[in-house]
């Protein structure tokens, strides 16, 4: 992705719905997290803001974030990562050169709509969990929850009969593993983490409930 429209569409997509960032700087293994505010509707300049208590060391910055079906990372560097005034969190930035789009995911994932209730709801131990889904595809979820309501719900788990309410559809999922989480801060919600999950074990009756869905969503 290298032109400034391109650019300008994806950040502006990411700013829309919060979707959190992660910044790696040389030297440090554990990233500052993120998300970006808002993108000049003319000049190729957008403000990143910085979790609570995050900063920017000087140099070169790795950004990594996830953008519909893929992977989206860039590269920015500077000596100074001066805030806005009076807004310490605030970090004002020109668009980079280009943007690596990877690791594109085998199903397209659709978005679950506003104003229809979706949820997961599965046993971890003996703790039961009821969260929302934020989108779906033929190969998986993804779910949000609170950080403190994540004990538990880490990579590599694997959830056994998640029940996914889907507006008025249920399906039953034998088995759901979680394949990556990102934390994320709402404006609302404070502290949230977002989790990629993939179906492992569907019978014929949920894959075709799933398409179902995915064709009410995508075909209104």
């Amino acid at each position: 992705m290298t032109t400034e429209d391109d650019i300008g569409d994806a950040f502006t997509l990411l700013a829309e719905h919060g979707d959190a960032i992660s910044m790696y700087m040389p030297g440090n293994r554990e990233p500052v997290l993120g998300r970006i505010l808002s993108v000049d509707p003319q000049l190729p300049h957008f403000v990143m803001e910085l979790n609570e208590g995050a900063e920017l060391t000087p140099g070169k910055v790795t950004f990594v974030t996830s953008l519909r079906s893929a992977k989206l990372q860039f590269r920015l560097s500077s000596n100074d990562w001066t805030p806005l005034p009076g807004q310490p969190l605030h970090i004002p930035m020109v668009f980079p050169e280009a943007c690596a789009v990877l690791n594109r995911r085998a199903h397209e994932r659709a978005e679950t709509p506003l104003g229809v209730t979706c949820t997961a709801a599965f046993l971890n131990g003996t703790t039961e969990h009821e969260l929302p889904v934020y989108d779906i595809s033929e190969g998986g979820i993804s779910m949000h929850c609170s950080k403190n309501r994540a004990k538990g719900l880490i990579k590599g788990r694997k959830l056994q009969d998640v029940v996914l309410e889907m507006g008025d559809v249920t399906i039953e999922i034998a088995e759901l593993e979680i394949r990556y989480t990102r934390a994320f801060r709402s404006f609302l919600l404070g502290e949230q983490l977002h989790l990629g999950c993939m179906f492992t074990n569907l019978t014929p009756e949920a894959i075709s409930k799933i398409k179902n869905v995915l064709d009410q969503i995508t075909h209104p």
